[in-house]
């Protein structure tokens, strides 16, 4: 038997052997991959072109965009092509001219008898060399090609009917060695969606930067007995003090991971730069408690998971609420978290400086029940967020894990994350689910919208952000956050979606919940989210900054109905 130490140098032995397999793997790929893009130019035409990398939309007027793509097609530069025209063989001629010999990159897609599609024919003189190549939602694998053209001006399958991709052009000595990348079909990303930044419109927001690794993480004062990390909240700021209060994830020591959610705290934190924080205080604790039964009953706990916490302050009154969301937890049931009830409380000390409370609880303001939809389903009601439109209030309510019919409650739950708005004449409620909660608002996006928190921007306009639904874990969903605008709060736009990681260092694989969307004056806006490393249990916390574009506001106010 290793004595303790001996157990630790064996593992960290161990562990430098692996690094250094993991880097020297990665420099034989990367120097294997090291593809040298041939220049060209565009032709009299009114095609353009885009830097072939993740996020990338292939074709103008569409939403279609990379979300996979081989090392080795990395920063090339691509063509844009009109999807429709394309289709229906009405586009103009691709003509480009080389300034070297060179070999172009097509990619294919792989759905024989579709005539959306070009078909790749013998006599192109096309050498295969990426098999599932690259992935692009919403569309079939996409096998890659090279195309050898001479120095000079050619016209790129002249007589294609049917799409395909152009992803850039290599130096003709260059060798381009055969693999299979085994990316996945594109069609399992439905619906396909709008990466800001990357599609024809002009993004309403830049990303300008904020830090490139976590703010609050594992070890950081104040996380003692927080082994799962965070996930949703709120961070308001009041003068020059961000408080922010996150669910977190506290679970039990000895259990697995997925229990974090189980055990949670509702904690305050402050900072007067949204990058050093300091815990304050615990607002609310679960019980942790799980469910003796399978369905709603009352003998089971309905505290045992608290998330969600939403501080809204009220000016009538004088006073901070707060809304947030408590959980029947099951232990064999997927989802664990069961039966949400929303719950409002208030601080106890008067005005805006109050809100660290302590709060008392109120009572329950919107449950499952006689008022619930089946689309609300096992995980429902699993958030809320109020906001005013004029003398009125609504609140985005929402439910996961959707029942197709009420025959299937209570275990028989399938895939969904979605919202609907409740409507209320004061914070205090009655809140009743508008046009009795029948259909959720798929406008947004139609499988996943989950914890929204609504502000408005400087021309009145609405704006929701919102956790856009995860990459992996067998989903197939934006992977960023995302964001939607309204004219009257009440009618919601499609969702543009944030590629933060253009901009700052991608420490996290999933990326979960926008917290708050701050204005800091000049334009400038800060964001504090929670993301998910996958080699890591503790989901830690990040922030970024955005700058608003008055004239693309101004322009989506016009578009909107």
């Amino acid at each position: 038997m290793f004595s303790k130490n001996t157990k630790f140098n064996f593992k960290l032995k161990i562990a430098f052997i692996a690094l250094f397999l993991t880097c020297f793997q990665f420099s034989v790929h990367a120097q294997k991959n090291n593809w040298q893009s041939a220049s060209f130019e565009l032709v009299k035409s009114n095609y353009k072109t885009f830097k072939t990398t993740q996020y990338a939309h292939v074709f103008s007027n569409s939403k279609n965009n990379i979300v996979r793509l081989a090392s080795e097609l990395e920063g090339l530069t691509g063509v844009t092509l009109p999807l429709e025209q394309y289709k229906k063989g009405t586009n103009e001629p691709l003509k480009l001219k080389f300034k070297e010999n060179a070999q172009l990159l097509i990619g294919f897609f792989q759905e024989k008898d579709n005539k959306d599609y070009l078909q790749i024919a013998t006599n192109d003189k096309a050498k295969l060399i990426l098999e599932n190549g690259l992935t692009v939602t919403g569309l079939p694998p996409v096998n890659v090609y090279a195309i050898a053209f001479a120095k000079g001006t050619h016209s790129i399958l002249p007589n294609a009917k049917g799409l395909f991709v152009v992803l850039g052009a290599v130096k003709s000595n260059q060798n381009l060695t055969f693999r299979n990348a085994e990316f996945p079909d594109g069609k399992l990303w439905n619906p396909t969606f709008i990466v800001e930044g990357f599609s024809d419109e002009e993004p309403l927001f830049e990303i300008i930067g904020g830090e490139n690794k976590a703010v609050i993480d594992e070890g950081f004062p104040g996380t003692e007995g927080i082994q799962g990390g965070f996930e949703g909240g709120r961070v308001v700021k009041v003068g020059n003090t961000y408080h922010m209060f996150p669910t977190e994830r506290a679970g039990e020591m000895g259990v697995p991971y997925y229990y974090d959610r189980v055990k949670t705290k509702i904690g305050h934190w402050t900072s007067k730069d949204a990058i050093h924080w300091k815990r304050e205080s615990t607002i609310l604790q679960a019980s942790g408690t799980y469910a003796v039964t399978e369905d709603d009953n009352p003998m089971n706990d309905r505290r045992a998971a608290i998330w969600s916490y939403m501080p809204v302050f009220n000016e009538k009154a004088n006073k901070w609420y707060g809304y947030y969301l408590a959980y029947t937890v099951s232990k064999e049931i997927e989802p664990n978290h069961s039966f949400g009830r929303i719950w409002r409380c208030e601080s106890t000390v008067e005005g805006i400086d109050g809100i660290g409370g302590p709060y008392k609880d109120i009572g329950i303001i919107i449950e499952p029940g006689l008022d619930s939809q089946p689309w609300e389903g096992r995980q429902g009601v699993a958030s809320f967020f109020p906001y005013q439109v004029g003398d009125k209030f609504y609140g985005f309510y929402s439910g996961a894990y959707p029942f197709e019919s009420w025959k299937d409650y209570p275990k028989k739950s399938g895939k969904g994350w979605f919202v609907a708005l409740a409507e209320s004449n004061s914070l205090e409620g009655p809140w009743f689910r508008m046009n009795k909660g029948l259909k959720p608002i798929k406008s947004i996006h139609s499988l996943f919208v989950e914890n929204p928190i609504v502000s408005q921007l400087p021309n009145g306009l609405y704006i929701a952000i919102f956790d856009g639904g995860p990459d992996g874990w067998g989903h197939h969903l934006p992977n960023m956050m995302g964001y939607s605008l309204s004219k009257d709060g009440v009618n919601w736009s499609e969702a543009r979606y944030w590629p933060i990681e253009t901009k700052v260092d991608k420490w996290w694989d999933i990326m979960r919940t926008p917290l708050c969307l701050i204005p800091e004056g000049n334009d400038v806006y800060t964001i504090v989210y929670n993301a998910i490393d996958l080699k890591r249990r503790f989901h830690p916390t990040g922030m970024v900054k955005l700058k608003l574009n008055r004239e693309v506001m101004e322009q989506r106010l016009k578009e909107l109905k």
